[in-house]
């Protein structure tokens, strides 16, 4: 079944990966982080495993995952780039499924609409935009949201974000179920956010929003 305490990160070398990587360490968790290119590593730790490959190989993420059993997913691509993040998390479930892995955290952005949410006539509006603007990532999110939402093998937590700032952590975040409590956060609460989300089994199978 693995380490219980081995987690593995993709898109650990993102601007929340990484503090999630720093944050599970301080928790005492051993960390594995699926990296393309690890000469372009802006921070290093001896203490974190690196796998060399590339996400949308199913090969590199059987090696990323094997012998883990949390995975943590913050994988994010330039707006230009054709999505593939519902691929991706299919792919990461496929290989969980495998090996027997239980629990998955994700993040995608606060303007996911999904059934039941109440948001405010603000956010509303925010979301349609991103859906006009960026409609095939629009698409591609709400996928992979309906990707997660029919599986109930796994205890999966997708976690929706507003916009994200590099900052010193607040030390407090808001929670709500079905609307964007605030405009932002910093990626430092993101990071802690998640990790407490690793044994707080409050949102599986839920996908909360958090902001300061």
């Amino acid at each position: 079944m693995g380490n219980s305490n081995m987690i593995a990160i993709i898109g650990g070398t993102g601007k929340v990966g990484r503090h999630i990587a720093s944050r599970a360490l301080e928790k005492g968790y051993l960390v594995r982080m699926l990296v393309r290119n690890p000469e372009k590593l802006t921070f290093r730790d001896a203490r974190i495993e690196i796998v060399e490959g590339n996400v949308q190989n199913l090969e590199d993420i059987q090696k990323l995952l094997n012998g883990c059993q949390i995975v943590i997913n913050t994988f994010g691509q330039p707006l230009k780039e054709k999505p593939i993040y519902s691929s991706v998390t299919e792919k990461i479930l496929e290989v969980m499924a495998d090996l027997q892995i239980d629990r998955y955290i994700g993040v995608t952005g606060g303007s996911l609409t999904i059934h039941g949410d109440k948001k405010s006539f603000l956010n509303r509006i925010g979301a349609k935009m991103f859906e006009i603007i960026y409609s095939n990532m629009m698409i591609d999110k709400k996928r992979e949201w309906h990707i997660l939402n029919r599986n109930n093998l796994i205890k999966w937590t997708l976690i929706r974000l507003p916009f994200i700032v590099d900052g010193t952590e607040k030390g407090f975040i808001k929670e709500n179920l079905t609307d964007m409590p605030g405009t932002k956060i910093t990626n430092r609460d993101i990071a802690t956010f998640i990790i407490n989300q690793i044994e707080n089994l409050k949102y599986v199978q839920k996908s909360p929003f958090i902001s300061n």
